[in-house]
Order: C-alpha cells, then structure tokens, then sequence
C-alpha cells in the first residue's frame, strides 16, 4: 500500500508541476529578472545576475463580491513590449528623465491584468482593472519574501498605540530603525520607501508610485519572519472634525473595505529598485517614471524657488522699532529681507486665519492681506498661505477662487497626516481645483509622494520627513545628523522633501539643545548649506530670522544663489547613514553638496563629469573649530586642476557646498 501511496502522492505533485507555467522578463540591460508564476496562485521572484533578490512572493486583490483576483488564475493573453523614451521634467532633479523599460502585460479570465516592468534600476508591478461596473477592493496581497534574515531601514509611524487601525493616523515623519528583519516591531506599522541591506553593498528599496484614489501601502511583519506585507487603510466610514485645533478629520469608523473603484481602473504600481551602491539610491528615478503623466497643458505660471519662512525663527525678527509677531509691519520686514535677497516668496505660516475656526475667510484683524500682497508685487515677491486640512477641504473651491483673485500665490497645506482613499482623493481634487486658480500647493503633514508632482507639477513639495522643525522640541538624543545622511537614500527616493534647512544657529553634540522660540540645528552651519544641495526640494524654504541672516550675508548670499530645479543630478559618493556628495548643474553652473554623520571624514571628489577649460569652486567648508563651535566656516576660492580630484575634511555633523563655474 505504501508503494502505492507514494507513486500517486508523486502523480499529484508532478500534476501541480505541469499546471504551474513561468513567464519571465528581464531588464533592457540583462541583469535584473522578473519570474512570474501562474498555478493556484500567482508569484513573482526578482533576480539580480541570477542572485535572487526577492523570494517568490504571492500577489492578489480580495475584491467585494468574493472574487479574488491571483486564485486559480487563467491567462487570456500575454503582451511583451520594449520602450525607449524620454520624460520632460521641468521641475524636477533633471530635466530629461530615461525612461527605458522591457513589459509584460498579463491578461486573466475575470477582466483584469497584471503589468509588470524591468528597468536596469529596479522592477515594478501592477493592477489593472477592465471590469464593466464600480467595485470594492477588500484588500491587496503585496507580499516581499527575503530568504535570509537581512537588516533593513525601518521608518515606524511615530504613533505607540498597539492597535495597528489607529497607527493609519500618523504624520509620516520617523527616523529610521537599523533591525534585522525578524527584529521588526510586529505591532507597528512602517511606511515606504524602506530600504532592505542584502550585504555587500547591494540594497533593495519597496516603494510605489501612481497612487491615485486608492490608500498607500504600509509595510508590516507580523510573525518575526524575512517577509514584509502590505497593510492598506480602510475606506473611512464616518469621520468627525478634531485634532489639531479642529484642523483634521479624525476617522471614528471604517468600511470594510480599503477602497471603491470605477470598473476601468490602473491600480499603484508596487516597486522594488536595486542597487549596487548606496548612491545610486539618491539619484533614482523610479517613482517619477511610473507617475502618470502631467495633465496640465500650461505650466508657464508654475514657479519654483526659495522661500523666507516664519514659523521656525517664531517670526524672530529684532533690532526693529516695532513689535514682531503676526502683523503686517513683520510681514513687511519679511518680504523687505526677501527682496533685498533675490527670495521669491514670503509665507504667512499658522497664525494669519483665526484659530480654532477652520475658516480661511476668518483673517486676524492684525493682517491686511491685500495691503501684503500689493506691497510684496511693489518688491517683486510673492505670498504663500499656510492652510489646515480641513479649513482649506471644506470651503476649496471658494478658497482658491479668492485668494488667487487677490494675488496670493500658493498655499502650504498641513495636518492631513492619513493616506486611506480618501485622503488621497483630497490631494489630487486640491490639486486639481489650485491648478485651475494657478496656486502652488506644498502638502506639508501628507504621506510621502508618489509621483503627484508628475502628474499635477503645481504640486511642488512634500513633507513626509522628520524635517528641521523636529529641532525645536525633539528630545535631546535624537540623531539628527545622521537621520540626514540616511533620508537621502530612502525618503527622497520618492520624491522632493520639503525639509525647511537654513538654521544659522548649529549646535554640536554636546551644544544642541531643542529649543521652541530660539531653535538651532545639530551638526555644522556647512552641514546647513550643504542641504539646499543635498536635498531635492522646488520649493525650498530658509527657516530661520531675517535679522540672522542679514548678520550672516555671505552664508544668505550663497544660498539664495542656489537653484531649486535642475538639467543634471550626478551623486558622486555616499554610503547610508554615514556619508553623502550630490553635484547638480543648472545652465552653466554646477553645485556640490556633502554631509557626514557625527564622525569627522576625508573625501575624496571626482568631478570628471566637468567638460574641458579651467573651473573655479567658490567653496564652503568646516572652519578648523568647527568640532567647538559649529558655525565655525571658512569660505575660499578654489582653482579645479585638470585631473579634477578635490579632497575635502568634514568636521563631526559637518559638509561643505561649492558653486563651480569656468573661468
């Protein structure tokens, strides 16, 4: 009996091995591979020259009629494509995005198909819908499989509650927790991008990209195993006004389902780029490639540029005969100090609508907003709005219509701090009705981008980073230093941060303290300019007072200069947690960056990317004190030699900045 036990337990597996079929896509240069598995279930498996990168990993959409979407899968049709093009990306890190991919288009018995993508830099899938009527989804099975115990950078929602459904409300703002995988908290919620160390220099970062009406991915690991899974937010059944000063809508009941959908529907895709070296994380274009598309026709209107910012400085102006605060006169002075620097803008933060109301038509009788923005055009600088979630959700419409009627030029909108379906929603309606008013917008307390900015390029920045705020109240141990040489590699590979650098008070390790009224940053005043290099962001502010900069002028001079879009980004070093050197050029002119974690550092630069002729750096570096006092600079010209090697010290914290042009 047991002879014939066993001959037929070997018929049936062999059976389920003849029923299982493997398609295969590589990437337009070989080396990455995509296997697809289509048997009970469908898999994916990523391959690195035939290194497995990811584990056979099972993908599927739960929808609400009971249909699963990757269960006894039938396939109808398979279509293989090559593309070769190019993006225009105006405001971007570059002004010419590659966009060269090998595709397979996997269509299934049930009206819906699997896109999948190999790029030279990473792969990435998706859902897509032709069903005939609307439908729910229930949940998406995004599973990431690893085979062995790896390290990974973990960004935790900063909520402590246990209870995974009330992590979904969170700022998306953490520094990050170096864990094996099996290490992971299975109680807390991450957020991607997340980047898993495979060893000897190669990574894998789990992103994603087209996030349109549907919830963004969270990753989890419930079981202490080497699998990450995705985790969506409900569709939100009843919501009530509260948070932040009656600024939010909290979420007091779900649905059971994580989104509604019309029959013909492109789902995000599910992205996971590989790289060799840690720099190459920081120039990557993944997200952008996989947005949609601009559906803007005129973008002349839409202007980047720097930003003279209150709230940090607690609107910190002094040596003035009149009394600072939320007030036309400082509001003068702000845009007075933005003309004389060449700033494009000044932004009026919390403080200008009434508090507590949710009103953006309720304007404090200390402001004359009109009168701001006629004297802001006699000095050719423009205003931007800070706005709560729902004060600028519940009247948008008639917001944008106004405000831009008045001549007010963008709004910074905060606390929405949700990425279920229907706060998603939200920034592409907002997006859509400022577009239509020629506003900017600056989604500040959002989830992290995932390509709106191609999509609707009025969008000009993002917060989703524990940015330069966090120093005004954070606890003494927070290592923001290295957090800075480490979100280069993971956040911002999703895209612009809007981070708020430019503090001329530094502080060393042993001299920082988190103040609320009289804030400083960690690290060196180089490691400070270095940033506006380092970090993408179009619309990039300088946090700190007027009257400090004006007392420090040739710090102000260089980083007013800098642009905030670029035709070229280059990272020419760079290593996760410890160390980062991004060039950028912009017409004729090149800038470098570097930042250093708390460990002093000798560099070595190649700027070979240089065409020929003599070139001058015009540098800022670590002043020999710099390990002291931290504002400790020394700024010098420097003639490039023909072998274009530099070598540059870096104190504790610290950076330099360079501007190099030709002779």
């Amino acid at each position: 009996m047991r002879k014939y036990t066993l001959i037929a337990l070997l018929f049936l597996v062999t059976s389920f091995l003849c029923a299982q079929k493997t398609y295969e896509l590589k990437s337009p240069d070989g080396k990455l591979q995509i296997r697809v598995q289509i048997g009970s279930n469908i898999t994916y498996e990523l391959l690195q020259e035939n290194t497995i990168v990811i584990n056979p990993s099972p993908i599927a959409m739960k929808l609400g009629n009971g249909v699963v979407w990757g269960e006894s899968p039938r396939i109808t049709k398979v279509q293989n494509n090559s593309i070769n093009q190019t993006i225009n990306s105006p405001f971007y890190k570059k002004k010419i995005v590659e966009d060269h991919f090998n595709e397979m288009i996997m269509s299934f018995k049930g009206d819906f198909r699997i896109v999948f993508r190999a790029y030279d830099d990473g792969i990435a899938y998706r859902f897509v819908s032709s069903l005939k009527t609307d439908f729910t989804v229930i949940n998406e099975e995004a599973t990431f499989n690893f085979g062995k115990d790896y390290n990974a950078y973990i960004p935790y929602v900063k909520s402590k509650d246990k209870e995974v459904e009330k992590q979904f409300f969170n700022s998306f703002e953490n520094i990050y927790t170096y864990t094996p995988l099996s290490g992971m908290n299975s109680d807390r919620l991450a957020f991607s991008p997340l980047v898993i160390d495979l060893g000897n220099g190669k990574k894998v970062c789990i992103a994603e990209s087209d996030l349109e009406s549907y919830p963004g991915m969270f990753l989890i690991n419930k079981n202490k195993s080497t699998s990450l899974k995705g985790i969506f937010a409900p569709y939100p059944k009843t919501t009530i006004q509260g948070g932040y000063n009656k600024l939010q809508q909290v979420v007091t009941e779900p649905e059971p389902f994580i989104a509604q959908c019309k029959g013909q529907k492109a789902f995000p895709w599910r992205i996971a780029i590989v790289s060799l070296q840690d720099m190459d994380l920081a120039n990557n274009d993944m997200v952008y490639r996989l947005a949609a598309p601009s559906k803007l026709q005129d973008i002349s209107w839409i202007k980047p540029g720097k930003v003279a910012w209150d709230w940090w400085n607690n609107w910190g102006i002094y040596n003035v005969d009149f009394e600072v605060g939320v007030n036309n006169k400082t509001y003068m002075a702000y845009i007075d100090f933005a003309s004389r620097n060449h700033i494009d803008y000044v932004i009026l933060d919390e403080g200008w609508a009434v508090n507590m109301q949710a009103d953006l038509f309720q304007v404090v009788p200390e402001i004359d907003l009109e009168k701001l923005v006629a004297y802001g055009k006699s000095k050719n600088v423009e205003l931007i709005l800070w706005a709560g979630y729902y004060a600028f959700e519940r009247d948008m419409e008639k917001v944008c219509e106004h405000y831009s009627r008045m001549g007010i030029k963008g709004f910074k909108i905060d606390f929405m701090d949700r990425d279920d379906q229907q706060m998603v929603d939200f920034n592409y309606r907002a997006a859509a009705v400022a577009a239509k008013y020629k506003l900017l917008l600056d989604f500040h307390g959002t989830y992290k981008p995932t390509g709106l900015n191609r999509t609707y390029p009025n969008v000009i920045n993002f917060e989703s980073v524990h940015g330069l705020e966090q120093m005004k109240w954070s606890d003494i141990k927070t290592d923001q230093v290295t957090y800075d040489v480490t979100m280069p590699f993971i956040r911002m590979v999703a895209g612009p941060v809007d981070y708020t650098q430019g503090a001329m008070t530094n502080g060393t390790k042993k001299t920082f303290a988190p103040i609320n009224n009289a804030p400083m940053s960690q690290g060196t005043r180089c490691h400070q300019l270095a940033e506006y290099v380092v970090f993408e962001s179009p619309l990039n502010m300088l946090c700190d007072s007027p009257t400090k900069y004006e007392k420090e002028q040739e710090c102000t001079d260089f980083i007013s200069a800098i642009p905030t879009v670029w035709d070229r980004t280059i990272s020419l070093n760079g290593e996760i947690g410890k160390y980062i050197t991004i060039a950028r050029q912009k017409e004729n002119i090149w800038y470098a960056g570097s930042l250093t974690n708390w460990d002093e550092r000798s560099l070595d630069l190649n700027l070979s990317f240089l065409e020929d002729g003599n070139f001058v750096a015009d540098v800022y570096i670590d002043g020999i004190n710099a390990n002291r006092t931290a504002m400790d600079y020394k700024h010098e010209l420097i003639n490039i030699p023909l072998t274009r090697k530099l070598s540059f010290k870096m104190a504790k914290g610290g950076g330099f900045a360079m501007k190099i042009y030709k002779k």
